[in-house]
């Protein structure tokens, strides 16, 4: 072992358990499932995906891209046990696709349609969160808030929120980002230690507001026996149920995409010689997800917040990581009774603030600056996404960009300009029978007693149809006292 290395990989290690620690609680309890659940996954995610993995330092786990996705399968389902199904299901096709070579699929989902799934995921989070952070523990979200009688608001539970999101933000401003010594003490971790000492020390303040907090509640393990009880198993006679299989591939498609996004972004932030393999990946992502359905865990993919966290901690190698899914697992274990103290508000903050990082308002103007052709499928996938679900806001995203592209592409194909009564036609590409109205319309400017001059060197190819339009434009020239100049056969 290269103790250079090691000298970096053990402190790049012990950062990124803790920006993953409140991450993976948040992530579980805005799943509704206990917080153990969220150690599990970053324990498989941190030790088993990292082994097999080709990257050094893509760091995986439990994401908060896929929260929505998980409680709106537990709806369908009606259970975690057969989510559980669900992700082993999805970890084989991920397995599948790594030996296909679908990695090199992902470059064709546009900019637009991405940007936009992770823009929804931001404000389906936020979303799903205010309630938590407010402390209302119904499952009727914001309209429990305003809606439920036996909702009634914490001053001291929000003053507690509100806090931790100060932190968060003030973690992220330029004046905190110049100090060396902030930088290894994560925002995240500040704010969850600011909600467990405010449970603590509070209780003689406001016994019954601290009292009535929502928590994080972890069982401790007196032995193996206790820990493995904890374990939910999948529930194999789901396999009838047609629902178990558009899961399945949801989770596969979604974690697949994120993880490969993950991987681009972290090549801009450190490269690797030779660049991990897209499929090796997607192969190791699928066994962990495997691995995690069968163990009672929650869908697993590369993180890029976790993996940058890991790059700028000054990592060398996978031995961080590893470090990292170890202390996940000792806290989990030993560390149970620490963990409680914990508000779930202010956990519900860490993930609000993703959420808006995610949907910030800058990445609406952003798109909104590339123009309509880029915003309308960007605003179609947020829509899609939020209204009908993760498949069918990707898929309304990918028509949309194909038809805005296509008019796009359509409308600059063809160009007519005027000179006196001389007019030049210029075909910019190949054209297909979708240019035929475009083409009409065109020919249907040009008067009488005109001439006409085309140039289609830039097209290639011409549909008959399109040759059809051009041979009864050129058979009635001679009758309008239209004169041809290059007109194409």
């Amino acid at each position: 072992m290269n103790l250079n290395a090691l000298r970096h990989d053990i402190p790049a290690g012990i950062v990124v358990f803790l920006v993953a620690l409140p991450l993976s609680l948040g992530i579980a309890q805005a799943s509704g499932m206990p917080p153990f659940v969220g150690l599990l996954t970053g324990v498989i995610g941190g030790v088993v995906v990292t082994l097999l993995s080709p990257s050094r330092f893509a760091v995986s786990g439990p994401a908060a891209g896929l929260v929505t996705i998980v409680i709106g399968a537990m709806e369908t389902l009606g259970s975690f046990s057969s989510l559980l199904l669900a992700l082993i299901l999805a970890g084989a096709l991920q397995i599948v696709f790594g030996i296909i070579k679908a990695g090199r699929f992902a470059r064709l989902i546009p900019g637009s349609v991405i940007q936009g799934m992770l823009a929804a995921i931001g404000l389906l989070l936020i979303t799903q969160q205010i309630p938590v952070a407010l402390g209302y523990e119904g499952n009727r979200g914001l309209r429990g808030i305003f809606g439920d009688p036996s909702f009634h608001l914490s001053p001291v539970v929000a003053g507690v929120a509100l806090v931790s999101l100060f932190i968060l933000w003030l973690w992220a401003t330029p004046a905190f980002k110049k100090n060396k010594f902030l930088t290894y003490v994560p925002g995240p971790l500040v704010a969850v230690l600011w909600g467990s000492l405010a449970v603590v020390f509070g209780g003689n303040l406001f016994p019954e507001s601290i009292q009535g907090m929502p928590r994080i509640l972890l069982p401790s393990f007196d032995s193996f026996g206790e820990l493995t009880a904890q374990l939910e198993g999948p529930n194999w006679s789901a396999w009838t149920n047609p629902s178990v299989y558009v899961v399945a591939i949801t989770l596969a498609l979604v974690a697949s995409l994120e993880t490969l996004l993950s991987q681009e972004a972290l090549k801009k932030l450190k490269q690797q010689t030779p660049a991990p393999c897209s499929d090796k990946e997607m192969r190791a992502q699928g066994i962990g997800n495997m691995l995690s359905g069968l163990l009672g865990g929650l869908p697993i993919t590369a993180v890029i917040v976790r993996s940058s966290v890991n790059v700028n901690a000054g990592a060398r190698s996978k031995t961080s990581i590893l470090l990292h899914g170890i202390l996940l697992l000792l806290s989990g274990i030993f560390f149970s009774e620490m963990l409680n103290t914990i508000p779930l508000a202010c956990l519900a903050t860490v993930l609000l603030y993703t959420g808006y990082k995610l949907a910030s308002p800058e990445l609406f103007k952003a798109q909104w600056k590339l123009g309509l052709a880029q915003f309308v499928p960007f605003i179609a996938t947020i829509v899609g996404i939020m209204v009908f679900g993760m498949l069918v806001g990707i898929g309304m995203g990918l028509l949309a960009q194909l038809l805005t592209s296509t008019y796009k592409s359509h409308s600059n194909a063809l160009q007519l300009t005027r000179y006196d009564n001389h007019y030049v036609m210029r075909f910019q590409q190949n054209l297909t029978f979708l240019h035929s109205p475009r083409l009409q319309s065109l020919l249907a400017e040009i008067p009488d007693n005109s001439v006409v001059r085309v140039e289609h060197d830039n097209a290639g190819y011409m549909d008959p149809d399109v040759k059809a339009l051009l041979a009864e434009f050129g058979s009635r020239a001679e009758h309008r006292g239209i004169v041809l100049d290059r007109w194409p056969s």
